[in-house]
């Protein structure tokens, strides 16, 4: 990929080194439940298939598909709470509601008011499989833009920041790493959490053994039960997973942020057309604060299925990535 122009490339170089050095907490993210107007949607969630039948596609394909098929399909997670879920049967979250306004620019670029949104839930492990054998047009989870992933998929603009850490049991005596050595630590096969928690400890010296979790609810429920001492993640992810607990206070988020997580909507890698409407509808939510007001519906206000509010302000480190929108990722 190539940076929109050097004031964005050096912009976001600036937000990333400086959180490095400050160790910062990420920012924030919005959701939306509602449908973009002039589309229509499949409210209901797909289960993920176990496996994808179809073979790649050729490049370029997606539009085309599209324009031919009337319809978005948009992958979603199941429990990415509050960037991409389902509640009450239905994919809502801040991530969703960004791929939603999205489609409604691919309408607009096909002049299709008639435009449909189907979904497809998506998981860690098969989610660029899914956009590379063309099961999804737009991938809307929490997923994190790196050097190794723009191999298989391409990204857009950044629309949140997030940093991996460690949750833990609050009657635990755990507050960083090192206090974990010798423990056992869960995190989500497919994440770039579960490789961070490995380098780290190995440049801590810190004995982990590290339990792959099929997904983020099923590592951060083994904490809860106590059949592992933490669970390595996003730490907005943490944050949801906790509030949406039935007792909150009893777990905890630990430790100093061990990454820098640039979330981004994943798509087809070889379709310079679709990168271009995608880049300008990020651009303009950014520019008409219209990504401001979807962060706080999400972040700052009661948020489905049960009204929880994270209390999340939008972090130094987004407000500044937003000043120079780019997809530039120094990674």
């Amino acid at each position: 990929m190539t940076c929109e122009a050097n004031p964005a490339r050096f912009g976001m170089v600036r937000a990333l080194a400086a959180a490095c050095a400050a160790c910062a907490t990420a920012g924030v993210i919005a959701q939306n439940t509602g449908t973009a107007a002039g589309l229509s949607t499949s409210a209901k969630a797909e289960v993920p298939s176990p496996a994808l039948a179809r073979t790649a596609e050729p490049p370029g394909q997606t539009l085309q598909r599209i324009q031919a098929t009337g319809r978005v399909v948009i992958g979603h997670r199941g429990s990415s709470l509050p960037m991409s879920y389902v509640a009450n049967g239905v994919p809502v979250g801040y991530s969703v509601d960004v791929c939603l306004q999205i489609a409604q620019a691919v309408g607009r670029h096909l002049q299709r008011r008639d435009l449909r949104v189907d979904y497809r839930q998506v998981t860690s492990g098969n989610r660029f499989e899914a956009i590379e054998r063309g099961d999804v047009d737009l991938e809307c989870g929490s997923t994190t833009n790196t050097a190794a992933r723009r191999q298989r998929v391409a990204f857009t603009i950044a629309h949140f920041i997030a940093s991996s850490r460690i949750v833990v049991q609050s009657q635990r005596p755990f507050e960083r790493i090192e206090d974990l050595d010798g423990k056992t630590v869960a995190s989500t096969v497919g994440t770039t959490n579960i490789d961070s928690l490995a380098r780290e400890a190995a440049n801590k010296s810190v004995r982990l053994r590290i339990e792959p979790a099929r997904d983020h609810a099923e590592g951060f429920g083994w904490v809860v039960d106590g059949r592992v001492d933490g669970f390595a993640m996003d730490d907005v992810l943490l944050y949801g997973l906790r509030a949406s607990h039935a007792r909150p206070q009893d777990l905890k988020v630990i430790g100093k942020p061990m990454t820098i997580e640039p979330y981004a909507v994943a798509f087809e890698r070889n379709d310079p057309a679709l990168k271009a409407v995608v880049d300008a509808e990020l651009r303009r939510l950014i520019q008409t604060r219209e990504l401001h007001r979807l962060y706080d519906k999400w972040f700052t206000q009661p948020i489905p299925p049960h009204g929880i509010n994270l209390g999340m302000r939008m972090s130094h480190l987004l407000v500044d990535s937003l000043r120079y929108p780019s997809d530039f990722v120094p990674q």
